[in-house]
C-alpha cells in the first residue's frame, strides 16, 4: 500500500503525518534541529515512505528539503495559498494530515524548487543585486555629507557614480580643498568648466568630522565593492563551465549584459522544459495580469507576485531596450507610453522580453530581429486604406441583397 507524508514546518518545530489512504498514523512532532531532521527520515524510511510533501513557509523548509534531497525522497514543495483549508479546521496536526492527503490523492501542484547548482548561483547573483543597492545608498550618503559642506558636485556631474565623483571624495578625505586641483580630478564637463561653475560648486567649508563621516563612508563603499567583485568571479566561474551557450545566446537580445544574462540563469535555471509555454513561466514571474472578473467586471488587471528578482532584472532590462536604436523594444515602448504611463509600458516591454527569452532557450538559437514586426506608418495606413476598401465592398453587397 502506497505511504505519503506531510510535513508542517515551523521555526522550531515539524509535525509529520503519514497516510496510506484509509488512514492517517499518529502525528509525530520533531525539533528543526539536523540531528532530529535525520531521525525523521530515519523513521519515514522504516515506514517505507517515498514520497514527501512539505509547505513553502519563508526559509524553514529549505534545510529539510535539503536532507532529505539527499537521504532519496521524492519531494513536493507546495505554496500555501494553494491547500487552504477551510475555516475553523486549523491546527497544526490536521495541516499535516491535510498535506499528506492531498499528496496521495494527486491534488498538489508542486513548486519550481532548481537544481543545487543553480541555488548556488542564486546565492551570488542575489547578492550582487543587495550589494549594489547598497552601493547606490553609499553614495547617496556621501553626496548628502558634501551637501552639508557646502560642495555641490552632484549639481554638476552627470551621476555620482562616476570616477570623477570618487576622486572627489579621496581627494577631501586626504585634505585637498583647493577648487582648482579638485577641478582637475573631473573628467570631461567643458561647459562647467569653462563657465567657472564648477570651480565654484567645489568651493565649500569643510570641517574635521566632514572629512571623518566621508573615511567611515568610503570604507563602507570599499569592502561592497570588494564583495561585489567576488560575486562576479563566482558567477563568471560558474556560467563559464555549466552556462556558456545560454548566456551568450541571451545576450544577443537587445537590452541584456552579460551580468543580466547571468542573473536571469540564475532565476530560471536555464531550462525551459520546466515551463510548458512562454505563457507559464510568465505567470511565474508575475508579468501578466490578474484573472479577476465578476458580473461581467473586471475588478483588477495589477500584475500577479511572482518572482520578485527577475521581475526586477527583467524591469531593468525592459528600460534598456526600449532605448536601443532600431530595436522593436524600443518602437513598441514608445507607441505603448501614447496610451498608458511610462512604468507600465515598461512592465509590458518586460513580459515580452520574457517571452523572447523563453523562445531563445527553448530552442537554443540566438535574436533574430527580423522575426520582429516593426511598426511602419506607411503600411499601415495602406493596410487600413484595404480594409476600408474591403468593408465598403461587403456593405454594397449586402444592400443590394437586401
Amino acid at each position: 500500500m502506497k505511504k505519503v507524508c506531510g510535513l508542517d514546518v515551523h521555526k522550531d518545530n515539524i509535525f509529520c503525518a503519514i497516510y496510506n489512504g484509509e488512514s492517517h498514523s499518529q502525528v509525530k512532532e520533531y525539533a528543526t534541529l539536523t540531528p532530529a531532521i535525520y531521525s525523521m527520515g530515519e523513521y519515514l524510511q522504516s515506514e517505507e515512505v517515498e514520497e514527501v510533501a512539505l509547505e513553502s513557509t519563508g526559509i524553514y523548509w529549505i534545510a529539510v528539503w535539503d536532507i532529505f534531497y539527499e537521504m532519496g525522497f521524492k519531494l513536493t514543495l507546495v505554496n500555501p495559498y494553494l491547500i487552504k483549508q477551510m475555516p475553523g479546521r486549523k491546527s497544526d496536526i490536521k495541516d499535516a494530515q491535510w498535506i499528506a492527503s492531498l499528496l496521495h490523492k494527486g491534488m498538489m501542484r508542486g513548486s519550481f524548487v532548481p537544481a543545487p547548482l543553480i541555488q548556488e548561483l542564486r546565492v551570488y547573483s542575489r547578492k550582487y543585486g543587495k550589494l549594489r543597492q547598497q552601493v547606490t545608498r553609499v553614495l547617496t550618503c556621501m553626496d548628502a555629507i558634501l551637501v552639508k559642506a557646502g560642495i555641490r558636485a552632484s549639481s554638476c556631474l552627470s551621476s555620482i557614480s562616476t570616477k570623477s565623483f570618487m576622486g572627489i571624495v579621496e581627494a577631501l578625505i586626504a585634505g585637498w580643498t583647493d577648487p582648482g586641483y579638485l577641478v582637475s580630478l573631473v573628467y570631461g564637463n567643458r561647459k562647467n568648466k569653462q563657465s567657472g561653475k564648477l570651480k565654484e560648486a567645489l568651493r565649500g567649508n569643510i570641517r574635521a568630522h566632514h572629512r571623518q563621516e566621508l573615511s567611515w563612508a568610503k570604507q563602507e563603499y570599499d569592502i561592497y565593492q570588494l564583495q561585489i567583485s567576488e560575486c562576479l568571479s563566482q558567477m563568471e566561474r560558474i556560467c563559464g563551465l555549466h552556462f556558456a551557450l545560454p548566456v551568450n545566446l541571451l545576450q544577443t537580445i537587445p537590452g541584456i549584459s552579460r551580468i543580466a544574462a547571468m542573473t536571469i540563469i540564475a532565476e530560471t535555471g536555464g531550462d525551459m522544459s520546466v515551463f510548458e509555454n512562454s505563457g507559464k513561466i510568465v505567470g511565474w514571474a508575475g508579468l501578466r495580469p490578474r484573472n479577476d472578473e465578476s458580473a461581467g467586471k473586471y475588478k483588477s488587471t495589477a500584475t500577479t507576485k511572482g518572482n520578485k528578482y527577475l521581475r526586477s532584472i527583467l524591469v531593468q532590462v525592459s528600460w534598456a531596450a526600449s532605448r536601443s536604436k532600431g530595436s522593436f523594444f524600443k518602437e513598441k515602448f514608445q507607441r505603448m507610453t501614447m496610451r498608458k504611463p511610462r512604468k507600465k509600458a515598461l512592465v509590458a516591454i518586460a513580459r515580452k522580453l520574457l517571452v523572447v527569452i523563453w523562445n531563445v532557450l527553448k530552442h537554443t538559437r540566438q535574436y533574430d530581429p527580423r522575426l520582429a514586426p516593426v511598426y511602419d506608418p506607411v503600411k499601415m495606413k495602406a493596410r487600413l486604406a484595404y480594409y476600408k476598401k474591403e468593408y465598403e465592398k461587403t456593405a454594397n453587397i449586402l444592400n443590394i441583397n437586401l
